[in-house]
């Protein structure tokens, strides 16, 4: 699977997430369960199995089955917010609290 490179997530994975896997995916009748604009659910079939909620809950609650496509905008944008709160809080870290000297 690409882009795995420098994530701990596989080991964080229960030992019989694949039986897990199997099990999501036949609840879900192996369609992707994503919604468009109208709140029709995606025709794709589903390869993937999500996380509804970030976070090591394995729960069948949580966890839902997404066409790979899907599944990449999701993952996607959920990197793109912890990036920008990363930077965000960089930026904080060395954010001047007093004026500079030469504005006095």
């Amino acid at each position: 699977m690409p882009n795995w490179e420098g994530s701990d997530r596989r080991s964080r994975l229960p030992a019989d997430w694949p039986k897990i896997r199997l099990r999501v995916l036949r609840r879900d009748a192996g369609q992707c369960t994503a919604l468009n604009e109208a709140g029709a659910r995606c025709t794709e079939v589903a390869t993937d199995v999500d996380h509804i909620k970030p976070g090591d809950d394995h729960s069948m609650g949580n966890l839902r089955a997404l066409c790979s496509w899907h599944h990449r905008q999701k993952s996607g944008a959920e990197g793109a917010a912890a990036k920008a709160a990363r930077r965000r809080a960089l930026e904080k870290k060395f954010r001047r609290t007093e004026r500079h000297p030469g504005l006095l």
